[in-house]
This record gives structure tokens, sequence and C-alpha cells, in this order.
């Protein structure tokens, strides 16, 4: 059976985490020596990252802020086991006329009355967890890693393209093709921060068909927002590329910044609208954003 495309959407950029375990580096290294470490290090990262995703299962409500060229909008997410009820609360800064709340409350209806579109948004989201993984899994083979400083909370690395690694499809290749800086917190062993750039174009059979734009950056912010829990609470992806046959652009420009976490009561899709529609107060905020998407 022929597989799915791999998508680099924002669920992609958000699995990302760190090691089961880190090396304490005490007096400088040769520079061969930080290599291997910082290697080891991300290594271990990958394996404590896909641990936490096999075993974590806690659902948070959280505004969601994206922006893309297309929309600013301003979400309530309530996750539950089923899926995440996505809620529109602002467009462009300014709450919902009474049409477009009607809308937005008709869309959710339509999903809490179709089980089958449930399991579809369930498919979805594990389709994008493999995806998650195949990119977690290319993180210590299809780069060289290289300590480049720490302190008593993190440590960070450097990261660029390793010539030996081969790629074994097109996602794999634009991928590797990023150079970049991980800052990894050592009290959780997970990873505050990655960013990175892609360091030359990447032609699709020789740019005939279509070719990705060197320069392309994306930054992922991870935070613990709640005791030993960690969730992605910044997105930026700037990439632009195209498609020679048929001129379509292809890439992401997009912004997104998660607030305000708190523990999801809700178990069902059901009981997550009956949450966005409480009129009690709602539980205290976990985690502030480190900056706020300009509207």
């Amino acid at each position: 059976m022929m597989k799915r495309p791999l998508r680099y959407t924002p669920v992609l950029l958000e699995r990302f985490a760190l090691p089961l375990f880190l090396f304490a580096i005490v007096f400088p290294t040769p520079a061969h020596s930080q290599e291997k470490d910082g290697r080891a290090i991300i290594a271990a990262a990958c394996a404590n990252e896909y641990a936490s995703d096999r075993n974590d299962h806690t659902a948070f409500v959280y505004r969601d802020h994206d922006v893309t060229p297309e929309h600013d909008t301003l979400f309530e997410i309530v996750e539950t086991p089923d899926g995440n009820l996505k809620r529109k609360l602002e467009d462009h800064g300014h709450s919902l006329s009474p049409a477009d709340r009607a809308a937005d409350d008709a869309r959710i209806q339509a999903l809490l009355n179709d089980p089958a579109l449930q399991r579809k948004l369930k498919r979805d989201s594990a389709h994008d967890d493999e995806q998650a993984d195949q990119l977690l899994n290319l993180l210590p083979k299809a780069f060289l890693w290289t300590i480049v400083s720490e302190n008593g909370e993190v440590v960070t690395l450097d990261f660029k393209p390793d010539p030996a690694f081969t790629p074994d499809n097109m996602e794999a290749r634009v991928f590797a093709d990023m150079a970049g800086q991980v800052v990894v917190s050592r009290s959780e062993n997970r990873i505050r921060t990655m960013r990175g750039q892609m360091v030359d174009d990447v032609k699709i059979l020789g740019g005939l068909v279509g070719r990705l734009h060197r320069g392309g950056t994306f930054q992922v912010e991870h935070r613990e927002v709640a005791p030993h829990h960690w969730q992605l609470t910044e997105l930026h992806v700037h990439i632009v590329g195209h498609i020679l046959f048929n001129f379509k652009t292809i890439g992401s420009q997009e912004d997104e910044v998660k607030t305000d976490f708190k523990i999801s009561p809700a178990q069902t899709f059901q009981q997550a609208w009956e949450y966005v529609n409480a009129p009690a107060p709602k539980a205290a905020v976990l985690v502030k954003p480190l900056r706020k998407v300009n509207r």
C-alpha cells in the first residue's frame, strides 16, 4: 500500500523534545568530541520525546492565535480523547458578529452530529502523529550536532546538514537541508526552542518540477504548561516555494501562539461544547506566551 505523503504542518513541528539523560560537560572538549556528544544528546532527547508522546495523554484547553496570509483568528481549543473542538473567538482582533458566531456554532454542531466526521478527525490526528514520528526519527540521523554552550538550566546545540546522510524521500531531503539551533531544558530534558533555516534551494527533479527557496525559516517553542507536561506554545514558519507545472505556491507562512493552558475536563465532543458555552469562570491560567503575534 502506498504511503501517504508527508505534510509539513504545525502538528509535525510541535512534536519534538528531549532526552532520557543529558551529558554533563565540565571541561572544554575537542570539536569532534562535542559533535559526538551533541548527537548523543539529541538522540536521547528524541527517545524521551517518543516515550512522552506514547505515555502522556493529558488533554488541555487553551487559546490559539493563528495568523496566515488568509486569516488572523483567535480560537479556543478544547482537547478530548476523540479529538479537538475548535471554537472561533475573534477575527482580526475583533469579536465575531452575530452572523459569524452563528455560522461557527453551526459548524461545531455539524461535527457533534456527524460520527463519520469525528472518526475522520481522529484518523487525521493519528496520521499526523505518525508523520511527526518520522521527522523525530530523522533528527539524530540527518544533522551534525555541536554543543555551543550550557549553564545550570539549559544546553544549546547547533545543527547543520550531515553530508553523509542520504534521504530516502523528498520530504526527508527538504527537512535535512536545514541548519539552526536547539535549546534543551536540563530539568525536564526537553527541547525549549528549535529554530532553523534552509541553507540551500531544494530543487525537485533538478528544478523542472519545482523548488523550495533558500532562507526559509521556522521556530518552535515548547514550555512546561503543567507539572511535567510540555506543550507547543509558539510556531513560526516562513517557507516559500513553487511548482512549475501549475504555478502553484507551496510552503507555509504561519505564526501561531498558544496561551492560557488549563487541564481539559472534557471526555467527548459534547462535553467540550458544553464547556465552551458554560457561563461559569474558567480555571486559572497555567502558562503565558513568550510574545504575542501582531494582529
